[in-house]
C-alpha cells in the first residue's frame, strides 16, 4: 500500500431531500481517478463523517471501494472522540475492505499526550486496519505533538500522519520523523507545497475535490524537490484555496460541486449551505480561471 502523492479528502454529496447522492459520488469518485488523485478518503471531515448514520458510513465506503476497484487506496475516516467507539468503527471500516484508516484525535474531549498515545494504540492493536494519525488542533482541541508521534509510529499498525498544522516549526518536526515504514503527509492546502518540499510524501486535499489534476501536479513537482514548478502550481492554485476559506470546511467546496455536475451544494444542519454573493461569486471566478489555464495548457 502506497499512500502518499495527492490524496482526496471526498466530500459527500446529498440530494435535495437530505439522502445520499451515491451517483453524484460516483461521478465525483470518477473525476478524482481520472484526474490522477492517488489515494482517497471516504468519510473524513470534509466528508461530513459526523452527519453520517452508521448505515450510511457502511454504503458509502461500500460504494466507493466498489467503484475505485482497487485502483488507489481507499481510506476511511474513523476517528470518534472516544476511543472505544473509534475502535469499532475501525474494525467495521476493515470489514468492509478498506485499505486504512485515517483517525482524527479525539474531539472536544481534550485528552493529554498520553490519553493520545494510549488511544491510538488501542485503535493501531484491536482496530484491524493500518493507522494515519489525524492532527488537525483548529477543529478538535488538542494538539498532537510530535515527541508524542515519535512515539506512536513504533507500532506497526500506525503508518504516517495527517498534519493540519501548517507552520514551518512542526513541518520541519514532522519530516524528521519520516521513514520508510512512516509518512508525513501535509494536511493544509494553503501550505501543501511548502511541507511537501520539507519532507512531506503528499498532502490530504480539499481542493482536489474540485482540480485534482491541477492538485496532482502541485504535489508531483513538490515531492520532487522542484521549487519552480511547485510555486507555479501553488501560485494558479492558490485564489482557490483562498476562496475556499470563506466558510468552514466543507461548506464553500460543496457550493463548487455544482459547477462540475458534481452534485448539489448541500451540507447537512448544522452546517448550511454557502449564500450567493461574493463569496460565492469568487469561488465560481477562481474555478473558471483554473479550467482556463487547464484548457490552455491542453
Amino acid at each position: 500500500m502506497n499512500i502518499r502523492g495527492s490524496i482526496c479528502a471526498l466530500a459527500t454529496p446529498f440530494t435535495a431531500d437530505g439522502g445520499l447522492d451515491l451517483d453524484a459520488f460516483g461521478r465525483l469518485l470518477d473525476h478524482q481517478l481520472a484526474g490522477g488523485t492517488q489515494a482517497l478518503v471516504v468519510a473524513g471531515s470534509t466528508g461530513e463523517a459526523h452527519m453520517l448514520e452508521h448505515d450510511e458510513f457502511d454504503r458509502l465506503l461500500a460504494f466507493a471501494l466498489e467503484r475505485v476497484a482497487g485502483r488507489v487506496p481507499v481510506i476511511a475516516g474513523t476517528g470518534e472522540a472516544g476511543t472505544a467507539k473509534t475502535v469499532a468503527l475501525t474494525r467495521r471500516a476493515q470489514a468492509l475492505g478498506a485499505d486504512a484508516a485515517l483517525v482524527v484525535t479525539p474531539y472536544y474531549v481534550r485528552p493529554t499526550q498520553e490519553g493520545l498515545c494510549r488511544h491510538f494504540l488501542e485503535v493501531a492493536e484491536h482496530g484491524g486496519l493500518p493507522v494515519l494519525l489525524y492532527n488537525v488542533p483548529t477543529r478538535t482541541g488538542c494538539d498532537l505533538l510530535p515527541s508524542t508521534v515519535a512515539a506512536l509510529r513504533e507500532h506497526p499498525a500506525i503508518v504516517g500522519i495527517k498534519e493540519a498544522r501548517g507552520d514551518r516549526e512542526r513541518m520541519s518536526a514532522l519530516a524528521e520523523l519520516v521513514r520508510e515504514d512512516f509518512v508525513y503527509l501535509s494536511g493544509d492546502d494553503g501550505s501543501a507545497g511548502e511541507a511537501m518540499l520539507a519532507g512531506a510524501a503528499g498532502t490530504v486535499s480539499v481542493v482536489a475535490n474540485l482540480v485534482p489534476q491541477a492538485f496532482r501536479a502541485l504535489c508531483d513537482a513538490a515531492t520532487a524537490g522542484d521549487q519552480a514548478a511547485t510555486a507555479r502550481c501553488h501560485a494558479a492554485l492558490e485564489p482557490l484555496v483562498q476562496a475556499l476559506n470563506c466558510a468552514p470546511n466543507p461548506i464553500a467546496v460543496k457550493a463548487g460541486l455544482p459547477l462540475l455536475g458534481l452534485g448539489l451544494a448541500l451540507p447537512r444542519l448544522p452546517l448550511v449551505e454557502l449564500n450567493d454573493g461574493p463569496d460565492r461569486a469568487r469561488l465560481h471566478q477562481a474555478l473558471s480561471s483554473l479550467a482556463s489555464l487547464a484548457t490552455a495548457a491542453g
